[in-house]
C-alpha cells in the first residue's frame, strides 16, 4: 500500500482548518497529522510531526506564515510548504517564495484543484495559482528582459517545447496532451532539462525561460 501524504494545516481560523481537514481526510492517499494556529506553533509542528506538506496560511498572530516558512525550511527536514492564502500582493507573493515556499496558491481555489496541487507538490512539482503565475512572470519581465548572459543550454527542441510550456504554468499530464506523449516521458524531460540547467524545481525553471526569452509576454 502507498504511503499516505502527510499533512499539516496552519491557518489561524479554526473554521478555515477545519474545513481543509475535512475534505483532505476523504482522500485515501492522505493524512492530515496536525493542525497549527499560527506561525510559531506551525514551526513546533513541524519538527514535532515531520509533515511531507505544509499548507500556511501567511498573515498569522505571534509570527507570520512567511517567517514560518523560511524557519520550516531552515529545519532541513524534507518538507515541502504550499501557501494558501487570500492575498496576491507583491509582498505576501515574493517574499513567501524566496522564503522557499514551493507553492503559491489562493483560498478560492477548488477543493479538486488543491488536492492536485498537493500530490503534485509531493512529487517535487511547483504549483502556482494562475493569478501568481502571471504576476511572477511579469515582475521577472520587468526586471530583466531577453538576456545574452541567460541560456538554456543543449537542451534539445523537444525540450524547450517543454520548457515554454512549464513556464505557461502547465502540469504535466497538460503538457504530455499539447505534445502527444506520456506523462512519464514528461517527468524524464524534466528532469534532464533541470540537470542541464543547474535548476532545482519548475518555478526556478520558469524564470529561466522568461529571461532567456522563451515564453511570449502578452
Amino acid at each position: 500500500m502507498t504511503e499516505k501524504i502527510k499533512v499539516l494545516i496552519v491557518d489561524d481560523h479554526q473554521v478555515v482548518r477545519q474545513g481543509l481537514r475535512t475534505f483532505l481526510e476523504l482522500q485515501e492517499d492522505m493524512q492530515v497529522v496536525g493542525e497549527a494556529a499560527d506561525g510559531t506553533e506551525a514551526v513546533e509542528r513541524v519538527r514535532e510531526l515531520e509533515p511531507d506538506i505544509v499548507l500556511m496560511d501567511l498573515v498569522m498572530p505571534r509570527l507570520d506564515g512567511i517567517a514560518a516558512t523560511r524557519q520550516v525550511m531552515a529545519l532541513g527536514l524534507p518538507v515541502r510548504v504550499i501557501a494558501l492564502t487570500s492575498f496576491t500582493e507583491d509582498d505576501k507573493v515574493f517574499p513567501a517564495i524566496q522564503a522557499g515556499a514551493s507553492s503559491y496558491l489562493l483560498k478560492d481555489v477548488s477543493p479538486d484543484e488543491l488536492v492536485e496541487a498537493i500530490r503534485g507538490v509531493q512529487r517535487g512539482e511547483a504549483r502556482l495559482h494562475p493569478d501568481i503565475a502571471r504576476k511572477l512572470m511579469e515582475q521577472v519581465a520587468s526586471q530583466a528582459g531577453p538576456s545574452h548572459e541567460t541560456h538554456v543550454g543543449d537542451v534539445t527542441e523537444r525540450e524547450r517545447d517543454v520548457i515554454r510550456l512549464v513556464a505557461r504554468g502547465c502540469s504535466n499530464q497538460e503538457i504530455a496532451t499539447e505534445l502527444v506523449i506520456s506523462e512519464k516521458t514528461v517527468k524524464t524531460h524534466i528532469s534532464n532539462i533541470l540537470s542541464k540547467l543547474h535548476l532545482k524545481d519548475r518555478t526556478q525553471l520558469a524564470i529561466h525561460a522568461i529571461k532567456a526569452g522563451l515564453v511570449d509576454q502578452e
